[in-house]
């Protein structure tokens, strides 16, 4: 899940046009980009489409409902459960507290907590680890950042919350996923910002219009010299580990058990994208 493409839930002439595209995601938004006098036709567009689409469907699809206080939330989920849902996006997590009352009502639908209030990145552990619903964890700059006045365009302070929210989504061994960038013309801080999240080992990041698609997917794509490597790793692993080895040596490099499993996960990427 390179990138997940968002789409607003009032615009459903927009939904087969994302599934044609080049996102591994589709984000169908019920919350922000719905006006409130549009909430309940929404709902049922999205319902509609998701019953819709065929069981082998080769895109993720994620809804992010209105939030838990909402009068729109229960009547989002009761809407989306079924075939065609894979992920239940939660606005304004900031406890988790919030997400226990959240699963009351989603039940065993997987989950992905936004991070966007103070409150929930200094949460974000306990989010991670409320419940084994939950399968990730999502940056939301904007509604972190703007009303705080922060720079939401400086690498330096992106890099705090995005370690952070990396941190706490390992320690609860679930995924973390990046931000947004509203900015859709700065295609260079794009892919830089797109870089960082990579390196700190984000599945991947968001993107608000098509012409982010190709950058994000480019930059969260192994390269040949990653995939080769990690072929080596893999292979290597299955004789050292065999013979009782705790560590040895790849292309100069020590290896031993986090580097296998990264290596792992390398190729599982790769063969998905159909690299090998």
């Amino acid at each position: 899940m390179r990138t997940k493409l968002f789409v607003p839930g009032s615009r459903p002439e927009l939904f087969a046009k994302a599934m044609a595209g080049e996102a591994d995601a589709l984000s169908i938004d019920l919350e922000d980009a719905v006006d409130e006098k549009r909430k309940d036709e929404a709902r049922l567009a999205v319902r509609d489409f998701l019953r819709s689409l065929p069981a082998n469907k080769d895109k993720t699809i994620i809804v992010r409902v209105n939030g838990i206080d909402t009068p729109h939330f229960e009547a989002d989920i009761e809407a989306i459960r079924g075939s065609g849902l894979d992920i239940v996006n939660l606005p304004m997590i900031e406890s988790a507290g919030d997400v226990q009352r959240a699963v009351e009502v989603t039940k065993d639908l997987a989950l992905m907590a936004n991070i966007e209030t103070a409150k929930g990145f200094r949460n974000a552990a306990e989010i991670a680890a409320a419940d084994p619903c939950v399968k990730g964890l999502q940056l939301g700059f904007g509604d972190l950042l703007e009303p705080l006045g922060i720079e939401r365009y400086n690498l330096a302070v992106i890099l705090h919350f995005q370690l952070g929210v990396r941190l706490a989504a390992g320690e609860a061994g679930v995924f973390a996923y990046d931000s947004a960038l509203a900015n859709v013309k700065d295609m260079d801080l794009l892919k830089r910002e797109a870089e960082q999240a990579r390196r700190l080992g984000f599945l991947g990041k968001s993107a608000i219009h098509p012409s982010q698609v190709p950058v994000i997917n480019q930059v969260f794509r192994p390269t040949e010299e990653e995939i080769a490597h990690s072929l080596k790793v893999v292979e290597s692993a299955k004789d050292n580990v065999a013979k009782g080895v705790g560590a040895w040596m790849v292309d100069g490099r020590m290896i031993d058990a986090p580097f296998v499993v990264r290596a792992e996960n390398i190729l599982t990427t790769a063969r998905r994208l159909k690299l090998l």
